[in-house]
């Protein structure tokens, strides 16, 4: 059984798709981490993660960096968006998360083009949503338990233009695909979420 869960950055997709995977004894795969050990590691090289050719360059990176809790970061996160819209960098991923896909007895994954082109066929797609406002607050806090000094504002600004440019984007863009459940997550704490998602994936599955 493979599950695809799409949605934006901090709409809950992460918890929903780990606590799918631990539901129905799944492998899970965050897609979003490739990007943003590219992202990573484009800083790291001294390139500019808006040039192709540089975020190219970055796809050769250690699966042992997709450990590293420097990833989690709202600036990493950002460097991500960014290299994210280059086609170079989506081809040169996408054989590594069809992989990871196709592997005997199924597997979770999680990101922003999982059922529109990583695994189209996926006998279960989620597109987990939620306001703008209700993502800025939960990033928020997860920012302040760190120590970062940030506002929510800023948080709002960022996610918005995060949510134009993965949108926007020419390759793979965000978007509901074709036959996902629609989970609205902005009222729904994080069990009720997970609860709500169990429920969608064994009706899409059942029938």
């Amino acid at each position: 059984m493979i599950i695809a869960v799409d949605g934006p950055t901090a709409s809950g997709k992460g918890t929903i798709a780990r606590a799918l995977a631990r539901h129905f004894g799944l492998p899970h795969l965050d897609t979003g981490l490739l990007y943003r050990a590219v992202g990573w590691h484009v800083a790291s090289l001294g390139g500019d993660p808006d040039k192709s050719e540089d975020a190219l360059a970055a796809t050769a990176f250690s699966n042992s960096l997709l450990d590293d809790p420097a990833l989690r970061s709202e600036d990493v996160g950002a460097l991500a968006s960014r290299v994210s819209v280059h086609p170079a960098v989506r081809e040169a991923l996408l054989q590594r998360q069809r992989t990871f896909a196709a592997q005997p007895g199924g597997a979770v994954l999680d990101g922003r083009d999982i059922a529109t082109v990583i695994a189209p066929d996926a006998h279960a797609k989620l597109f987990v949503t939620a306001s703008i406002a209700a993502r800025a607050l939960r990033r928020f806090v997860e920012m302040q338990a760190r120590g970062e000094d940030v506002s929510r504002a800023q948080i709002e600004a960022d996610l918005a233009a995060r949510d134009a440019r993965d949108s926007a984007r020419s390759v793979a863009p965000l978007r509901q695909a074709e036959g996902a459940a629609l989970l609205d997550t902005s009222a729904l704490p994080p069990a009720a979420a997970i609860a709500a998602a169990i429920a969608l994936v064994e009706k899409q599955t059942a029938s």
